[in-house]
């Protein structure tokens, strides 16, 4: 096996149609053009995220060990150091902290509740008092 070939981003935003549709999964550049038919959601959803980076639309799916062999033959290469520390820099800054604070995740949940007995007792209570 000889040496990957590598891409930057912005040689792989250039390809972003139907006549020519690479996307970047997890550092991997996959040329996805003759691919854009067969693929099971639609060739809709290869070209919306054509020219992109699409690790996260990918992950979101949650594709089968059979799609992930698959896309093997897709691969025409892998993104350029320099823009796999843009990348890794980009998603630590718009993730949310790891261990940090989960004083909101509790709110998410807690606050509802709270609202919700508030008003079933608000409304019990205006219920006897009209009686």
């Amino acid at each position: 096996m000889g040496e990957s070939k590598t891409y930057t981003l912005d040689e792989i935003s250039q390809h972003q149609d139907r006549k020519s549709a690479w996307i970047l999964i997890h550092g991997n550049v996959y040329d996805v053009t003759k691919f854009l038919e067969e693929h099971p959601g639609g060739e809709e959803v290869l070209l919306e995220q054509a020219g992109k980076h699409a690790s996260e639309a990918f992950e979101d799916i949650g594709h089968s060990s059979d799609a992930r062999d698959l896309m093997k033959q897709y691969c025409i290469g892998e993104l350029c150091e320099e823009d796999k520390k843009k990348i890794v820099e980009i998603e630590e800054k718009n993730h949310w902290p790891v261990g940090g604070n989960d004083e909101s995740s509790w709110k998410n949940w807690l606050i509802p509740i709270a609202v919700a007995i508030l008003a079933s007792l608000l409304y019990r209570f205006y219920m006897n008092y009209n009686a």
